[in-house]
């Protein structure tokens, strides 16, 4: 049994966050169907299909067929929810909206997730990860200060704020729906899921313990024990000593005294930095992982997705695994290491039948 065992989600096939959410939901136990156009491409197409959609069935069906609307909505009768990623209004113009599905399956939850949500100025305005997250300043305060912001991948819009708050929706939604027996329409935008991460540097901004100027501030690289390093052979390694305790074991490895580099005021911070960088510069990569193992300096090595497969914690926790080598679901229970199910494809006449 997985903590999702019995519980039914409709995915209709989209890119980015909802493609994660599916896969999330069904990581966690979760019997998912996705729903993809009628000639079974998906939105995704080829790229990353045996990752991003691992773990549930695709049945390829046509929206714009009355039969095969009657046969999805004969589905979600039968759900506990449906997710989405379409603009606002697509699937209503479809006739199978919030309104309708939750006439058919009162406690269903319709989870929808979008850049900008719902309602709102922009709520019809094209966009992607990169657009949502500049309009909530967590874009602003992310890179170097002499340089344009730098993306955070779409870590932060269309995963963070995006996918996980509309996992967190669905499973709340779900929650209520066994107690009361109604069903919720969740929003879920990017821009509301990014302000929510963005929560500990607006208390930060209100304290007066955060400028706006970007790569001035604790968390944003100014510091020079929160900030990664070059080192001899091009590598970088990351430096994390925040507590005073960890402050002074970085500097008992680096060999230096703590008069000459306090960790405070920030007014110092940029010719610390300048001597720690010195310092680095001098050691290969690898040679400071090993320098500084089983220290509390919290200093360890930049790695790329291809040696994060193969460190040894990564293997040994199986953080990373399968062919292709890919993350296993997170989180655990009860320390168990669950294993991804397969992207399988089922034939349209599949469909009926399903979840009799």
């Amino acid at each position: 049994m997985t903590p999702l065992t019995g519980v039914r989600i409709v995915e209709f096939d989209g890119l980015g966050p909802v493609t994660f959410a599916g896969m999330v939901l069904a990581d966690l136990g979760a019997d998912v169907v996705r729903l993809t156009r009628a000639d079974g491409a998906s939105a995704f197409g080829d790229v990353g299909g045996a990752v991003l959609h691992r773990g549930r069935a695709a049945v390829p069906v046509d929206l714009k067929s009355e039969s095969d609307r009657a046969v999805v909505l004969d589905l979600i009768r039968r759900a506990d929810a449906v997710i989405e990623g379409f603009r606002p209004g697509v699937l209503e113009r479809l006739g199978l909206g919030p309104d309708v599905c939750q006439a058919a399956n009162p406690r269903l939850v319709f989870a929808r997730v979008t850049g900008w949500g719902q309602t709102g100025p922009l709520a019809d305005t094209v966009g992607h990860d990169i657009n949502y997250i500049a309009l909530t300043g967590a874009l602003h305060a992310m890179g170097e200060p002499d340089r344009p912001p730098a993306p955070p991948l779409n870590l932060v819009g269309d995963y963070g704020g995006g996918a996980m708050l509309l996992v967190t929706g669905v499973l709340a939604g779900i929650l209520e729906a066994r107690t009361t027996g109604c069903g919720r329409v969740v929003d879920a935008a990017m821009t509301d899921g990014t302000s929510l991460l963005s929560s500990l540097f607006h208390a930060l901004s209100a304290s007066g313990l955060w400028s706006s100027q970007r790569g001035s501030n604790l968390l944003d690289g100014a510091a020079p024990f929160y900030r990664c390093y070059g080192c001899a052979d091009g590598g970088f390694v990351a430096v994390g000593a925040l507590e005073p305790r960890f402050y002074a074991a970085l500097l008992r490895g680096l060999g230096i005294d703590p008069s000459d580099a306090p960790q405070f005021p920030p007014g110092g911070w940029p010719a610390v930095q300048a001597r720690f960088a010195e310092i680095f510069a001098t050691r290969a990569r690898d040679d400071w992982a090993i320098h500084f193992e089983g220290t509390e300096a919290c200093v360890t090595p930049v790695l790329t997705f291809e040696e994060a497969a193969l460190h040894p914690h990564n293997v040994a926790r199986s953080t990373l695994a399968g062919d292709p080598v890919q993350p296993s679901p997170a989180p655990r229970f009860d320390g168990a290491i669950a294993t991804p199910g397969l992207a399988t494809v089922l034939d349209r006449a599949a469909l009926s039948d399903l979840w009799r």
